[in-house]
């Protein structure tokens, strides 16, 4: 499988990058048509959007970075640390960074965060199960050997197809928050159950995968999806305490 789609002046031009934008635009038509029938300002999301989408790649780079297992090394060469296209970038660093800028951002512009978290919460969730075929076209982000039916052959051994699980699960989460934003009882309850469901479904897709960012013994990736699965959990069940008193 060639990662790389075409060439330009030289330049080749992955299928990865190729992927993550699509999924970016798309998401963006998709949480701009909301906002819109919410009669909220269209302008404004999409500079937003354009202050989020650098902060996300920023902090899923950082991210990496920090728990790479060569933190020594990137601090020693440190023109390699915003170095994307030697590989290296992580999803909830991504998210972190982004959904910081778009708390930023709305501060300084008086709008609600939670409805616009909201708002954008569905066109995440796509973005990312897009993005994950671009592993596939990496041969990345699989997971150890296995003999199951729908292994796929990677890296000289039969796997998990963990990328493909992650897409599944995304796009189940994604049918979801749809169906949730027409009954939602108050604003942050479809982010929350993002962070919620996606965590959940990371959690035991991460323990599959071979190549996962460390902390000692322990994965990251598994560690904070956990934390965020108690804090969404909780804050899901205030909510709707508050709205039901």
């Amino acid at each position: 499988m060639d990662p790389v789609a075409f060439t330009v002046a030289g330049i080749p031009i992955r299928w990865y990058g190729i992927l993550i934008a699509a999924g970016m635009f798309i998401g963006l038509q998709l949480a701009l048509r909301e906002i819109k029938r919410l009669g909220e300002d269209e302008d404004k999301f999409i500079d937003l959007f354009l202050w989020a989408i650098p902060a996300a790649i920023l902090g899923a780079r950082l991210y990496y970075v920090a728990f790479s297992g060569m933190l020594d090394w990137y601090l020693r060469h440190p023109l390699e640390i915003l170095n994307t296209r030697h590989g290296g970038m992580a999803i909830h660093g991504g998210l972190i960074g982004g959904f910081l800028a778009g708390w930023i951002y709305t501060r300084r512009h008086r709008i609600n965060f939670r409805k616009w978290a909201d708002v954008a919460a569905p066109s995440v969730i796509l973005g990312q199960a897009i993005g994950r075929w671009g592993n596939f076209f990496n041969q990345e982000a699989y997971g150890r050997e296995t003999n199951l039916p729908w292994a796929m052959y990677i890296d000289g051994a039969y796997r998990h197809p963990t990328f493909l699980y992650e897409f599944l699960w995304n796009m189940l989460v994604f049918a979801w928050l749809l169906r949730q934003r027409r009954r939602k009882r108050f604003d942050g309850e479809i982010v929350l159950w993002y962070f919620m469901l996606y965590s959940i479904g990371r959690f035991f897709i991460e323990g599959l995968r071979t190549d996962s960012l460390m902390l000692g013994p322990l994965r990251v990736a598994q560690l904070l999806s956990l934390l965020v699965i108690l804090i969404s959990g909780w804050l899901l069940r205030r909510g709707r305490q508050k709205v039901q008193s």
